[in-house]
């Protein structure tokens, strides 16, 4: 049995004929942990708010939940068949796309109607097939919101209602109008109810604790959040030896698929324009990149047409891409949470993988909040160590439009601009850090 399964096996469930037969259709046989500790609650009629990154198995958790509840449990006497039973929030457009594709591949005998909506496209499309009928109604707040405003469907009839990635969602901005929706769906007794988030803080316990009937709390032991298949290191680099450094690790590591993080677009364009120049093919990922675009960007990415991909915090969270097996933390990110959702991109469904963060003098300020939240120390690697490459000139990126920026880029650079005093200070902790090895 692989290592990241349990013993419980999906036939030891309570579990409709018709999910029984979509999850053998997929080849799915044991629980993961996160499925383990939640389905048996959740099939005995619990709320669950869960902790769970993605690449845990939570969208399967959620969905079989869902669809358990919509086949067993009859609709209202008035209800008109044609309003949804189910919503289910994302806070972005790739993770509700991802949710609709895991919905569709236990549906194959179910027969629900699965309807999606996300802004940047199909505003037309997806308004019909949501007037058509829908029973799980899977989407991004603002463009349901937008929906719902015009009536193209009610909240009165939900039975079920999950909320995924719900950290992502005060990140973003979106919790009024996830709250919007949670003040209008029936009461928490009268439904189901989920939350998931890959980090319980405050914020998001009080959301499940208002919206949610007593919700039995899932978690993952913190010791266990990083997950013992990835190897991580830290180098100290000062500002000028990154991407010298980086293409020594590539040149080194030859990674098969590998995501490069950065905190700015205009970081991801160096970033990208250094890795085309010498002679590493490269997706680049940032807020303003049109829908149509980043879905074909992705597209390549994940076919292994471009074995790099650089982005910014855009593409930290909600993306399904499997088999990567590096990430490389350019800029240590701002958000000690951030890092978790970043490296969690690689070692996903019991792979290994690998995180190498650079701790640069600009933003070396946040590994002590990042150490303290994953509950243990980077193992420091020597710059030194590696062969230094000197690069061959960048690539301009070709200029991009604008007036599609996302909020997700928005505000990442939350410190203020550092003082000489400070960059002095960043360069003793370098200096420090580099003595020790």
């Amino acid at each position: 049995m692989s290592a990241h399964l349990t013993e419980l096996a999906f036939s030891a469930l309570p579990l409709h004929a018709s999910l029984r037969a979509g999850l053998a259709q997929a080849g799915f046989e044991f629980c993961t942990p996160i499925q383990a500790q939640a389905l048996p609650l959740l099939l005995a009629g619990h709320d669950v708010a869960g902790q769970a990154q993605t690449g845990t198995g939570k969208t399967i958790a959620f969905l079989l939940a869902t669809f358990q509840r919509l086949l067993e449990t009859p609709a209202a006497d008035n209800w008109d068949g044609k309003q949804p039973r189910a919503l289910i929030l994302a806070p972005t457009r790739e993770l509700a796309i991802q949710i609709a594709k895991d919905a569709e591949l236990l549906n194959v005998e179910s027969n629900l109607r699965i309807a999606i909506a996300y802004g940047g496209k199909d505003y037309q499309r997806q308004r019909e097939t949501i007037t058509d009928g829908v029973d799980i109604l899977i989407g991004t707040p603002g463009r349901l919101l937008d929906y719902h405003k015009q009536r193209v469907f009610n909240l009165n009839f939900i039975d079920v209602m999950v909320l995924d990635e719900a950290d992502r969602m005060f990140d973003l901005g979106f919790i009024k109008d996830v709250r919007f929706f949670l003040r209008r769906i029936p009461k928490p007794e009268q439904r189901l109810g989920m939350l998931f988030s890959a980090t319980l803080s405050y914020k998001v316990s009080e959301l499940a604790y208002e919206h949610m009937n007593n919700p039995e709390k899932v978690q993952i032991a913190p010791e266990k959040m990083m997950g013992d298949r990835i190897e991580e290191w830290v180098y100290y680099p000062a500002n000028e030896e990154k991407i010298p450094l980086l293409l020594a690790l590539i040149k080194r590591l030859q990674p098969e698929r590998g995501i490069i993080f950065v905190n700015t677009k205009q970081a991801a364009d160096v970033v990208w324009g250094y890795l085309e120049g010498n002679g590493y093919k490269s997706a680049l990922l940032s807020g303003d990149v049109p829908q149509k675009k980043r879905e074909q960007l992705l597209q390549h990415f994940q076919d292994g047409e471009f074995p790099f991909l650089v982005a910014t915090d855009v593409a930290a969270r909600g993306l399904h891409i499997p088999a990567v097996t590096h990430v490389f933390n350019y800029d240590l990110p701002q958000d000690m949470e951030d890092y978790v959702h970043r490296t969690g991109r690689t070692a996903r469904a019991g792979a290994s993988g690998v995180a190498i963060s650079f701790a640069c003098e600009e933003f070396v300020f946040s590994l002590p909040e990042i150490e303290e939240f994953i509950k243990h120390k980077l193992p420091v690697a020597s710059t030194s160590d590696e062969q230094l490459v000197s690069p061959q000139p960048r690539v301009k990126p070709e200029k991009r439009p604008v007036h599609n920026r996302n909020r997700n880029d928005a505000g990442k650079n939350k410190r203020p601009h550092r003082t000489s005093r400070q960059s002095d200070a960043g360069r003793q902790r370098l200096k420090a850090n580099a003595n020790k090895q």
